[in-house]
């Protein structure tokens, strides 16, 4: 039986790392090819009740990033634009474009920054709930200390094997063949390590954005936020909203949307709105 995620391809980047991939491959010549990145510590998996909707209207790739899924570790340290180089090496293993690229949390300032390197390639961007330079809670003490914090309990789960429990309702809500993916490939230690080598400098190079955004010209581009708090203080809520929102305006074609039932995770819980931006987006587009 054929995985829900499609078939298994390997990508190499210019420096001999593989990279997993799965690929949807649409109606036969329909374009654009929508290209997916996945939050801080997430694989493939997390696409999964997103992508193979997209996937039966035109090609869909989602994929894992160096030290996540099935993909290779990075013996140098991970920094967002390093991590980019990985996005950048999927779409040149894809083909010429054009593309739209969606990424969910801290994948959001990497699909903006892989965008700017050639942005002729990239026809539309979709950021869900993304990582955003115009909210100044993440620049604090306070979030560091508290994201330190985290890395050290989640490393902690990991080792325990308590890791999975935590996830309980995401795990729940995947098909059965992303679910037993996910179980293999989501809670080991070394994701965690992944995890913390990403943000050693994350913070700071969103931080930089402030000064020095990608450029993106008149790339359209739509932000999902999700709606509800989900955890986190309604006032931290509503300025990640509002950061979104500044997002969207930057563009002369920008669109803010809301998930009404959602939190941070909006993939996993309102996957039809992010299906549908992505293909508002793709029949928006020329041709």
């Amino acid at each position: 039986m054929s995985h829900v995620q499609g078939a298994p391809e390997w990508i190499t980047t210019p420096d001999g790392r593989q990279l997993y991939a799965m690929v949807l491959p649409g109606p036969g010549g329909a374009t654009p090819t929508v290209v997916f990145e996945a939050g801080a510590g997430a694989s493939r998996s997390s696409w999964a009740l997103v992508q193979p909707a997209v996937g039966a209207r035109t090609r869909a790739i989602v994929y894992d990033r160096s030290g996540l899924g099935r993909s290779a570790p990075d013996p140098v340290s991970r920094t967002l634009p390093r991590m980019a180089d990985d996005l950048a090496a999927v779409l040149d293993h894809a083909g010429p474009g054009p593309f739209v690229l969606v990424g969910h949390s801290a994948g959001g300032p990497i699909v903006r920054a892989a965008a700017a390197r050639r942005p002729e390639r990239v026809a539309g961007l979709v950021l869900v709930d993304p990582t955003d330079e115009a909210g100044p809670t993440l620049f604090t003490p306070c979030f560091r200390r508290t994201e330190r914090t985290a890395l050290r309990v989640l490393a902690l789960l990991a080792r325990t094997g308590l890791l999975p429990h935590l996830q309980r309702s995401v795990r729940s809500r995947l098909p059965a063949d992303a679910r037993r993916d996910l179980d293999a490939e989501g809670f080991t230690p070394s994701v965690v390590a992944t995890m913390a080598a990403q943000a050693t400098t994350f913070v700071d190079v969103v931080r930089a954005f402030r000064e020095h955004p990608p450029e993106l010209g008149d790339i359209p581009v739509t932000v999902i936020s999700g709606a509800r708090a989900g955890g986190l203080p309604r006032r931290l809520r509503a300025e990640i909203t509002a950061a979104h929102a500044a997002r969207a305006a930057c563009s002369p074609h920008g669109r803010h949307v809301l998930a009404a039932r959602s939190g941070h995770l909006v993939p996993i819980t309102e996957p039809h709105v992010v299906i549908g931006e992505i293909l508002r987006l793709c029949a928006d587009l020329p041709g």
